[in-house]
């Protein structure tokens, strides 16, 4: 059962906020280097959704993170996590399954 349907779906989720992080982070350069800009209305539509959504999961990895100033590695930290859990899951499903 686990094996079946749980693990899967736990494996596309982390693919999709792994796509998330991704997005975030390069969508974050483009607007620090002013190639867009959040007065369009849909780039601050995707940068306020991307936040909302992968703030909670970025919070408690900043607060364990030194202070590098311009430089956030929150994503990168929560990208080598989903990584851990990926490879954990596939383990389980692999001999627990």
């Amino acid at each position: 059962m686990i094996n079946e349907v749980i693990i899967p779906i736990l494996l596309l989720l982390a693919d999709i906020v792994s796509t998330a992080v991704l997005v975030q982070v390069v969508l974050g350069l483009l607007i620090a280097f002013n190639v867009v800009n959040l007065h369009n209305p849909l780039v601050s539509g995707i940068w306020q959704a991307l936040n909302a959504i992968l703030e909670p999961l970025l919070r408690p990895i900043r607060r364990f993170m030194p202070n590098t100033g311009f430089l956030d590695l929150s994503p990168m930290a929560l990208l080598v996590l989903i990584r851990i859990v990926i490879i954990l899951l596939v383990y389980i499903g692999n001999h627990y399954g």
